[in-house]
């Protein structure tokens, strides 16, 4: 087991701690995942995401390895900007893994890999594991860049998906305006040693500390998917609908011919929001079927489900048949019984 650099901060302040990708990770504190999520939707929070891979790459071909090995085209970027895509496997297409490369300088890159996929990532692109040696803190919600201001300006001027190397009390940080919540927000790598001091100045100027299940009922209302249910073995990017992090008209990339080989036969599933009814939500591996009496054929599978805070119904992602649509009514089974549900566009929970 692994732990974040902010473990004694988290203990302290008596959060439920829970194993994640080989971590000991904050999965809620005394307030509880409700309150953490509605505090990230209307003011700022702040998530300890260390167990997220960081593996710097270095050099004059460092564009080059990744470029060749991921599915999105980075000449689309500059140094100084950050992009999502994915690493594929080179026989079926399926998502390896879904990273953020965050493109510090002209020759250098800090590739965010999930945490249990950062052997993986490095076996194909080389560079060097720098997890250990920092912290990275996700400060996310509408107010997020108004209490970094009051300490550390310089992080709360980078915009959306842009990085930057800034300077606090005189110690290096790089910020990306990234996150995983639908909210505005970044995230901050901070070198391990001076971890807890920065967590504290957060706490301080009113950001509210919150756990991983805030994070997922966050980036299930936004529509993100997560490693492990909506990618993963057997999952390929046009399943996921998720098409855009692939670039089809840059040099090769790992999975290619396979995923081009499922592009031009059509995919067998795709990604799909339900909306239900009432407090109960749907739940993982629960089974779709169609709502017509004369016809409660399997449609597909629930990938992620939960209680939305927010809408105060249940919602889900789900792998279901190409030929389901927007506005179709179906039912899942949840333990024996049926919950209704339809199916609609995400995200579910939109900023305006």
């Amino acid at each position: 087991m692994k732990f974040s650099p902010l473990d004694s901060e988290h203990r302290a302040l008596g959060a439920r701690l829970t194993p994640f990708g080989g971590w000991d990770m904050p999965l809620q504190y005394e307030s509880g995942t409700i309150a953490e999520h509605l505090a990230c939707r209307s003011s700022a929070v702040v998530f300890d995401v260390s167990h997220l891979g960081t593996v710097r790459v270095d050099g004059p071909d460092a564009s080059e390895r990744l470029q060749a090995a991921f599915t999105n085209d980075l000449t689309k970027i500059a140094p100084g900007r950050a992009q999502y895509t994915h690493l594929l496997d080179p026989d079926d297409a399926s998502v390896v893994d879904d990273i953020i490369v965050w493109w510090v300088d002209e020759q250098s890159f800090d590739v965010m890999p999930n945490a249990s996929n950062t052997d993986r990532v490095i076996a194909s692109i080389g560079g060097v594991d720098t997890t250990e040696r920092r912290a990275v803190l996700a400060v996310q919600g509408p107010e997020s860049r108004a209490r970094l201001r009051t300490f550390f300006p310089e992080a709360a001027a980078v915009g959306r998906f842009q990085v930057a190397r800034c300077a606090w009390n005189d110690v290096d940080c790089t910020v990306a305006g990234t996150g995983y919540t639908g909210e505005v927000g970044v995230e901050i790598a901070v070198p391990a040693e001076i971890a807890p001091r920065f967590w504290q100045a957060l706490l301080e100027n009113g950001v509210v500390p919150a756990g991983l299940g805030a994070r997922d009922t966050l980036r299930l209302e936004a529509g993100l998917p997560l490693h492990g249910h909506e990618l993963g073995p057997g999952v390929t990017p046009l399943q996921a609908n998720l098409e855009w992090v692939v670039s089809w008209t840059k040099s090769d990339f790992i999975g290619r011919d396979a995923l081009r080989a499922e592009k031009e036969r059509g995919p067998s599933r795709i990604l799909r929001g339900i909306s239900t009814d009432g407090r109960r939500p749907p739940r993982a591996d629960c089974v779709i079927r169609r709502a017509d009496p004369g016809d409660d054929s399997a449609l597909g599978i629930v990938t992620s489900g939960n209680f939305s805070p927010v809408l105060e119904h249940g919602i889900a992602l789900a792998f279901v048949s190409p030929d389901v649509e927007i506005g179709q009514t179906v039912v899942i089974d949840v333990r024996g019984s049926e919950l209704a549900g339809r199916v609609v566009p995400t995200p579910f929970v939109s900023k305006k």
